[in-house]
């Protein structure tokens, strides 16, 4: 769902996951719901939020709120990523790899949303361990922040490259 953010930029948020909790009381079960939303410009800009509430519009709302402030820069190349990498977090990990003009995002529903999200028009991925899409998306944006353009290599090493 693209809406407008300020600053004219139009923004992508994905619901990735909406889990409910019971917890039992006096008078039966009282559910409270949390979020995990996925915030991107489509530029190269996108971050993740989590939010917890008793009905599922505020949870959303505050993930939204969360991942709009957390956005990070990922570095891309002609819709797609400069070279491959393997991210973790917890028992999940990712494996991230640049594909040509016309593959499309090959992912599954966490990661997917994620590459919406950031502007990646064309990826390779293979979800690695558990199937967890929280994990999962926390592990996709550990892998995307170790990218790194052949320009930055360069800077940060002080050298040229062939």
């Amino acid at each position: 769902m693209a809406t407008d953010a300020p600053y004219g930029e139009t923004s992508v948020e994905k619901v990735v996951n909406i889990r409910r909790c019971a917890a039992v009381v006096k008078g039966g079960r009282r559910f409270s719901f949390a979020a995990m939303t996925v915030v991107g410009d489509g530029k190269g800009k996108v971050g993740w939020g989590y939010g917890k509430a008793n009905e599922v519009p505020p949870s959303v709302e505050k993930a939204n709120k969360q991942a709009s402030r957390q956005m990070v820069e990922i570095a891309l190349i002609e819709g797609t990523i400069p070279h491959a990498v393997r991210g973790r977090f917890g028992a999940g990990q990712v494996l991230l790899m640049p594909a040509g003009p016309g593959t499309g995002i090959i992912a599954g529903d966490a990661v997917r949303s994620v590459c919406e999200a950031a502007g990646i028009k064309n990826i390779l991925t293979k979800s690695l361990g558990t199937n967890n899409p929280i994990t999962l998306v926390k592990a996709t944006f550990q892998a995307l922040s170790q990218l790194r353009t052949r320009q930055d290599v360069e800077r940060l090493r002080g050298v040229t490259l062939t």
